[in-house]
């Protein structure tokens, strides 16, 4: 650990090989409270390469517990968080109308960190348990059409890193890993990412997998397609900048897509949304993420057919529909 952290110390970048060996040496308790605080220290200083962190990514899925699905052919729909804008849960909610219409979903989520209410927070709420088994997991999938996986019962390494995170209280390079280590390595994935840099930095990533997907950052700062600005979206395609008029969608208000103050109250607008008492607002907010996820899962369909996928999910129910049958299936 101290030959990698002297070569950081002397502003050169990690090889992948050495960014994979440092994140292993962390994740399996072999560095110190000292060197961990260093090696953070330094990505709060300078940019994260790509090569380290495709080297970190790959580590940190070495490391994680095996859902043990039985397919890849799933799609996760999450953002980075860290865009300080306290929405209801779009991509959670996103995820339950992906499921609704007919597709697999592997939910990967956390807590909130910089939001009032994060995922886990949420699903909790509804009833829905962490730390399940293998066959739950598989069950639900099956019969719900979604599971989730609480990142904390999935990344057993991260609890050497987290003492030390905690300490420092500022936002590490950890905070922008926690949407490319899904566990169950989904092929499809919609990242929202809380910066433009951050959107370039997982496309070129992303680029060198397998994973169809779809990076998103609204231009006026939040890590999803909010519909309140012009949005930058990355495919394997390439780049372009779309706005709500572009999408056939109406532009959103901030105020229109607030969360609750409580994760009480983010349940019961997460509920409301489910069983057709959205506002206009916060139905396209739902169903436009959603829809760019059906896009990755289906290349040929163009953005209107997808969102009338998700619309269709919605409003005939079966999108509320997958939450209860993921809380049934224990």
């Amino acid at each position: 650990m101290k030959q990698i952290l002297n070569k950081l110390f002397d502003q050169q970048l990690l090889t992948h090989p050495e960014a994979l060996e440092a994140m292993l040496r962390i994740g399996q308790g072999e560095a110190n409270a000292a060197e961990m605080t260093a090696f953070m220290s330094v990505y709060r200083m300078r940019p994260i390469s790509v090569p380290e962190l495709a080297g970190f990514r790959e580590a940190l899925l070495s490391l994680s517990r095996d859902p043990e699905l039985g397919t890849r052919d799933t799609v996760d729909i999450v953002g980075t968080g860290g865009d300080g804008k306290d929405t209801l849960n779009i991509s959670t909610l996103a995820c339950f109308v992906v499921a609704g219409a007919g597709y697999k979903v592997t939910k990967h989520g956390n807590i909130g960190v910089s939001s009032v209410c994060g995922s886990s927070d949420v699903l909790q709420q509804l009833g829905v348990e962490f730390g399940v088994g293998n066959d739950v997991l598989q069950r639900q999938l099956e019969r719900a059409g979604i599971c989730f996986l609480h990142a904390p019962a999935f990344h057993p390494a991260m609890r050497h890193a987290g003492p030390v995170r905690r300490e420092l209280g500022v936002r590490t390079f950890f905070n922008i890993l926690g949407p490319l280590v899904n566990p169950a390595r989904p092929k499809f994935q919609v990242a929202g990412t809380f910066s433009l840099e951050l959107l370039r930095l997982y496309h070129y990533l992303l680029q060198q997998t397998d994973t169809r997907y779809a990076v998103v950052h609204a231009l006026d700062g939040y890590d999803e397609l909010s519909l309140t600005a012009a949005a930058k979206l990355a495919t394997p395609e390439g780049e372009r900048v779309v706005s709500a008029a572009d999408l056939g969608l109406t532009l959103n208000q901030p105020e229109e897509l607030a969360g609750g103050r409580t994760a009480a109250e983010s349940a019961a607008i997460f509920v409301d949304v489910l069983e057709g008492r959205a506002t206009r607002a916060q139905r396209d907010v739902v169903t436009a993420n959603a829809a760019l996820a059906i896009g990755c899962l289906e290349p040929a369909f163009s953005f209107a057919d997808s969102l009338a996928a998700a619309r269709e999910s919605l409003d005939s129910g079966r999108a509320r529909q997958a939450l209860r049958e993921l809380v049934a299936a224990i």
